[in-house]
């Protein structure tokens, strides 16, 4: 998933009551049925797979609408990440060494009309992704597959001879290079099945074709989606999906306090209904003093790390004792505080999440969570620095806590806010880029690869809209290894090898890796099977979700 930067409008809260994460709403026994509601602040991006790369909103694509070749475990903790077939028979076969993989469909898969779903009609959505007139979602096939030069789409009948369909059941892929997570990116909705004759183009948003469990039977955008059973999807064929409730209906353009307060009261409907966005800040005093509301709140780490990142291209962050320094003297437990305390997050030790690391924090430097200042001035060898801190206005608090646990250390931070609309377009630009901002990712999938390249690549800056290596960070020992690590043939193998690299970028610090966010979500006293799933930013997982029978 794309980096985030304006942390304060797309992800932060300002300051609240502490107290500690409640447990995972427990499944109660599986019981078909009834209506789940499903409260929303607002509309999704995109529903058409292709453009769908919002997390939370993949995880209610993929999980009600449409299969993919791949999906993730519908389980708790460390499972969660382990892959599995969804259309797929298996997980994949390799050939020429990670070059070219295979999957073979299951039997008797059909969409919404009974109409059998084909290979032809995944390559075809994989062909939909390079289009330019449906913007917006994952590129992974277009960074990977080979012959795909000035390739636009197949809306005007071209087709890549690189994916290759010799018969309905079998779907070949030929890459540019090894790739020993590509079973990673088949999970993506880029690699669900859409059929030619249904294809919308840029309509399709309104009205994708259904492979999963459940079909459109009205979608009033903004307003309100209105899921019904897929008839002719089969149980037999989907080991992921429980399908349990008969309808689920969202409702859209709430505003949040008053999701907040229904799901509290959980009366009426709202007794079956969950919250699709966060909690608000100002809900938690509603929420926290009360055990029994407390215990239906939801919440997970959400998979990103959001970091405090340095422009390693100017003074004094190109010397890396200093950047070490800003390492050592970062108070992250006074950031957690100013985010709403550990209800609302954890603190990171890593780069990477947690998911990545068999599902338990790495603390790679031991630093303590309050900052380490005798090291921190060590490090300085006695100087003063004064640098700069831009944030957006909403991270004005985060920004003051870093403010003040630096100078302790004699780091002089000049702290600015600008409006978030020019947030990210400072920080991307490498002649505005200020000396310290809050920046943070949020990988696809379970992998390295879709967090340590994008964000410490040298080959990957740019002098203006720097998504990822908004720092900057020019390491050739780095990017070597981020080669050697793309050959690998053997996924395990290129695991492991992210996760040591992960050790190697950590010493040379060009950000500071600070919290580990967690998603709060209320659901109603009706609700079976809730849980935060750690793969979509800790989204409830729409595959288990249901409505307790009477």
């Amino acid at each position: 998933m794309r980096a985030y930067l304006a942390l304060g409008v797309l992800l932060a809260v300002s300051a609240c009551g502490g107290g500690t994460p409640a447990k995972p709403q427990a499944a109660a026994a599986d019981s078909k049925g009834g209506t789940l509601t499903v409260l929303s602040n607002q509309d999704f991006s995109h529903l058409d797979p292709v453009r769908n790369w919002t997390m939370p909103h993949m995880d209610f694509g993929i999980r009600l609408i449409y299969r993919t070749l791949l999906t993730f475990k519908s389980e708790k903790g460390a499972a969660a990440s382990e892959l599995v077939p969804d259309l797929a028979t298996d997980l994949g076969t390799s050939a020429e060494g990670g070059k070219v993989w295979t999957f073979t469909l299951k039997d008797n898969l059909k969409y919404e009309d009974g109409t059998p779903i084909k290979a032809a009609d995944v390559k075809y959505n994989v062909e939909r992704s390079f289009a330019p007139e449906l913007p917006g979602g994952p590129n992974y096939a277009q960074v990977v597959l080979a012959g795909t030069e000035g390739y636009k789409g197949p809306l005007k009948g071209e087709h890549l001879k690189s994916i290759e369909t010799p018969d309905d059941k079998t779907i070949v892929f030929r890459l540019k290079r090894p790739v020993a997570d590509f079973p990673y990116m088949a999970t993506l909705p880029t690699f669900a099945p859409v059929p030619e004759a249904k294809d919308t183009k840029e309509q399709y948003d309104n009205r994708p074709f259904s492979s999963g469990p459940y079909k459109i039977e009205r979608y009033d955008r903004g307003k309100e989606l209105v899921l019904v059973r897929n008839e002719h999807w089969d149980p037999k064929t989907d080991t992921v999906r429980k399908a349990l409730p008969d309808r689920v209906v969202m409702k859209q353009g709430l505003r949040q306090g008053v999701i907040d307060d229904r799901l509290i009261d959980s009366r009426g409907e709202d007794e079956f209904a969950v919250g699709y966005t966060n909690v608000a800040a100002e809900s938690l005093p509603k929420i926290l003093p009360k055990a029994d509301v407390k215990g239906r709140m939801v919440s997970e780490i959400m998979g990103c790390t959001d970091m405090l990142g340095m422009n390693t291209a100017k003074a004094p962050f190109d010397d890396p004792n200093n950047r070490l320094a800003v390492h050592h003297a970062l108070d992250k437990q006074s950031l957690q505080t100013a985010n709403g305390g550990p209800v609302m997050g954890d603190i990171a030790t890593s780069f990477l999440p947690p998911a990545m690391s068999g599902g338990q924090a790495k603390d790679i430097l031991g630093i303590p969570p309050t900052g380490d200042t005798a090291k921190a001035k060590e490090l300085l060898g006695g100087k003063t620095l004064d640098v700069d801190l831009v944030v957006s206005t909403g991270d004005k608090t985060k920004g003051e806590a870093v403010q003040q646990s630096l100078g302790k250390a004699g780091i002089n931070v000049k702290l600015s806010t600008i409006d978030p609309a020019v947030y990210n377009d400072t920080v991307g630009d490498i002649a505005k880029s200020p000396s310290l901002f809050l920046t943070g990712w949020c990988p696809d999938y379970p992998s390295g690869s879709s967090f340590l390249p994008l964000m410490f690549d040298s080959r990957l800056i740019v002098p203006k809209g720097n998504l990822s290596n908004t720092f900057q960070f020019k390491d050739s020992a780095v990017d070597k290894k981020i080669d050697e690590i793309y050959a690998m043939g053997d996924i395990q193998q290129a695991n492991n090898a992210w996760l040591e690299l992960d050790k190697q970028i950590m010493q040379a610090s060009p950000a500071v890796p600070y919290a580990w966010e967690r998603k709060p979500l209320l659901v109603g006293t009706g609700v079976s099977g809730a849980f935060g799933h750690p793969i979509w930013s800790a989204q409830l997982d729409y595959a288990t979700l249901g409505v307790k029978q009477k």
